[in-house]
């Protein structure tokens, strides 16, 4: 299968004290090795009783992450080897492994931007908001209009720092710059969401 964007998608309800949660999914493709499964989610904050709980993360192949890992090593120089076992990780949801191959693509290639923002996510699914949020601004030096990292900017906004005021603008801003795109609907609906619940 031919490997697409990755999709951000606020999904979710709460009802609880008044805070909305929202479980953030990340959706791509599956990458040509069938044996990887094709999503990954993280609940933020964890899900409420009356919320749908994300689906479990598929488990790691540890033939095909010892491979890539092996092809990696073998070829210091391919940005591509280095972000192939990243997405093996982050679609495992082991962040942390995942990590420090994005991190190297990156040293590669600053100028991947779906790289760059799914090390940010990552960052925020490890807990680290601030680093989350400081890989998203290097993400928009790059493409100041990139949708999906001004979603998750909202969303780690919202979530991990507490800024529902930050969170707005930038939900409004995907809505200006992405127009009809699946993430200026889900900028939306967490704007609606959120706006009712406070």
């Amino acid at each position: 299968m031919h490997r697409s964007d990755r999709l951000s998608l606020i999904v979710s309800l709460l009802l609880g004290i008044g805070l909305m949660g929202y479980v953030v999914w990340t959706q791509r493709p599956m990458p040509p090795e069938p044996a990887v499964a094709a999503a990954a989610a993280r609940p933020v904050p964890p899900p409420a009783s009356d919320v749908s709980p994300a689906p479990e993360a598929p488990p790691l192949d540890e033939t095909r992450a010892a491979e890539l890992r092996a092809a990696a090593e073998a070829m210091p120089g391919d940005v591509q080897a280095r972000v192939d076992v990243g997405n093996l990780y982050f679609d495992s949801h082991l962040f942390e492994e995942a990590i420090p191959w994005f991190e190297e693509a990156l040293i590669l290639d600053p100028t991947l931007i779906d790289v760059s923002t799914d090390l940010g996510v990552a960052f925020f699914y490890i807990d680290d908001t601030p680093r989350a949020l400081a890989q998203f601004a290097s993400s928009l030096e790059t493409d100041p209009t990139h949708a999906k990292t001004i979603l998750n900017i909202g969303i780690v906004r919202a979530f991990g720092a507490q800024d529902l005021e930050g969170a707005f603008e930038a939900w409004e801003e995907v809505q200006r710059v992405a127009p009809g795109s699946a993430e200026a609907l889900a900028a939306a609906d967490a704007i609606a969401r959120l706006s009712a619940a406070h």
